[in-house]
């Protein structure tokens, strides 16, 4: 109701006041010293990878944004990230990062999930929701996935035990539950979410998803604001294709996070355009927030149509971690006004625009 009261209190008070009252927005307030430049690691990484990165670079460019990039060459075939490439993030604590080809099979581990473990990037973050101009099947759509990123079945532990059979371990710890569901409810706390949703298979692997499920609540009995809910993963996979829509924050174990993330992406308008990122205490690497597509393949890099505007959302992302707020409001805004226009789209979002129009439109729309 108070909403809805705003719009009719501000008309009542501009008729019958002598002059027109006028606002001003709430201003942030920088520490001293804010607006000095924070350099980032870039890893433009494999397929169009580089392309989407640049465009990045192009717009913080053209926004005059605070921030300088040193770039690393960094690819999936790598048997390890470079050690340099390693103490660059260590020292600047953030990472814009492209995709990067993980080898199916084989003895070559992902430079992901090494990336992962060895900056103790815990929590992924992944926000799928509506961009106004952007049909799609559903509506009101705004889940933010939240995923353990570093044990489950991501943990590596793989052996033969006998030759033709493999036993590959599911690693659950309660550190690691305990951490990844403090940080959904400080999300949801933080971002006046209402709820929060565990995702897991505790009715088979009644250990391992279970214990998962126990330090969930023992979370939640410390934010009684917030409802805490459960879902089964198949039928949270169900509900999501259905109703995405119930959906508020979701909290997970590894893989589970994976596949509902990817989902969830599709459904609220493709892997294109969902930002996110993976935070530790000390470190956070941006990047397309669902995995599915984000080297895109030798088509698309051949005709220069990948959809840059997950990366430049990731990015937003990133300015307002490094606490340059209005730098990302206006990014955010310039990426939505060309969406909502619907002029320039890359063929994934109906549209035959080539990347560079896409980045072109967004600098063009900059406030």
């Amino acid at each position: 109701m108070a909403r809805r009261s705003l719009p009719f209190l501000k008309d009542l008070l501009s008729r019958s006041s002598p002059s027109r009252i006028t606002t001003r927005s709430v201003t942030y307030m920088h520490r001293p010293g804010d607006a000095t430049p924070r350099p980032v690691t870039l890893i433009p990484g494999d397929g169009i990878g580089p392309m989407v990165t640049g465009a990045v670079e192009q717009v913080m460019e053209a926004m005059h944004a605070p921030v300088y990039f040193e770039k690393f060459e960094v690819h999936g075939n790598m048997k390890a990230v470079p050690q340099e490439v390693l103490e660059s993030i260590r020292k600047n604590q953030v990472c814009l990062k492209g995709g990067l080809i993980t080898p199916v099979g084989g003895g070559v581990s992902s430079l992901n999930v090494q990336l992962r473990k060895e900056l103790d990037l815990y929590a992924s973050l992944v926000n799928c929701f509506n961009l106004p101009g952007l049909t799609t099947r559903h509506n009101n759509v705004d889940i933010v996935v939240i995923r353990e990123n570093t044990e489950g079945e991501y943990s590596g532990l793989e052996h033969e035990v006998i030759p033709g059979v493999v036993e590959s371990l599911k690693v659950i710890t309660k550190f690691c539950s305990e951490r990844i569901a403090k940080y959904a409810f400080e999300y949801a706390y933080l971002n006046n979410r209402k709820t929060v949703t565990a995702v897991h298979k505790a009715n088979i692997m009644k250990l391992a998803d279970g214990l998962f499920l126990e330090s969930c609540r023992e979370v939640a009995t410390n934010y009684p604001g917030i409802k805490y809910n459960e879902i089964i993963v198949d039928n949270c996979c169900m509900q999501l294709v259905s109703k995405p829509e119930q959906f508020d924050v979701m909290v997970t174990p590894n893989l589970y996070g994976n596949l509902i993330a990817n989902t969830a992406a599709g459904i609220a308008g493709g892997t294109g355009v969902m930002p996110g990122g993976n935070v530790g205490a000390e470190h956070a690497v941006f990047e397309q927030g669902a995995s599915a597509g984000n080297v895109g393949s030798e088509q698309i890099l051949e005709q220069k149509i990948a959809n840059p505007v997950a990366i430049l959302l990731s990015s937003a992302m990133m300015l307002r971690h490094l606490q340059f707020p209005a730098f990302a409001d206006r990014l955010e805004t310039a990426v939505a006004s060309v969406i909502l226009e619907g002029k320039y789209r890359t063929e994934d979002l109906g549209g035959s625009s080539t990347t560079q129009d896409v980045v072109d439109a967004i600098i063009d729309a900059l406030d």
